[in-house]
């Protein structure tokens, strides 16, 4: 007899932060504002909320010996939101210094416990590896942006407009999210065998052979050996 399926499982954990994550890129691609504040703000409600969907994850979820990584990633979150949250802290260079370590950090950790998942044959391991990919990604290529870019660029019948990193920050932050959301969105979307929760004994019992009727002599054993 097999054990009731899980009425919340990673499937669940993937599609909450694949929504999280499409907030996130919408809201800063339809903001015609990239500055910090705006950056900060919504940078702020994505790793707060994302961190509070990685508590559920482990409380409700993950196995105990697999729990480190979204504890570790949620507790950096936390920090990240609420620093990043105080409205008179949000400046161009702490964007950047807030988003950079926050990716770098939970990315890092993503990546490693995704890794070593794989050696357990975990169908989520590819999921978690490239996840945390994408966000040394992004802090890669928030650290190529030059301190102090500005571009001045023209455009036809419009104007004259700035290209600054703070813009390209803002925006590259949007592009990760959107990525991400499509990414985890696939994924939760996917099924997968790791959904249904069978009962390692009650199989090990259904394939077992009957030993103990194996075992009993039949009468023309008994009379065969007369």
């Amino acid at each position: 007899m097999s054990a009731p399926a899980r009425a919340f499982t990673a499937r669940h954990i993937q599609l909450l932060r694949a929504l999280i994550a499409a907030a996130a890129a919408l809201m800063i691609t339809f903001s015609s504002d990239h500055s910090a504040p705006v950056g900060l703000a919504v940078f702020s409600g994505f790793v707060f909320v994302t961190a509070l969907v990685q508590i559920l994850a482990a409380w409700l979820v993950l196995p105990a010996g697999s729990r480190w990584s979204s504890i570790l990633q949620a507790a950096f979150g936390l920090i990240a939101g609420m620093v990043s949250g105080i409205p008179m802290w949000r400046t161009d260079d702490l964007f950047f210094v807030v988003v950079v370590t926050w990716a770098l950090f939970t990315g890092g950790i993503e990546l490693l416990a995704g890794i070593r998942a794989r050696r357990t044959a975990d169908p989520l391991a590819r999921d978690a590896i490239t996840v945390g990919a994408f966000g040394i990604l992004l802090a890669g290529a928030l650290l190529l942006i030059p301190a102090g870019f500005l571009q001045e660029y023209t455009i036809d019948k419009a104007g004259t407009f700035v290209l600054s990193g703070i813009i390209l920050g803002v925006g590259l932050f949007g592009g990760y999210a959107a990525i991400v959301a499509v990414f985890l969105g696939i994924a939760g979307l996917t099924p997968r065998r790791a959904d249904a929760v069978a009962d390692p004994a009650a199989v090990a019992g259904d394939d077992a052979p009957d030993t103990a009727q194996s075992a009993t002599p039949t009468s023309a054993e008994l009379g065969g050996d007369r």
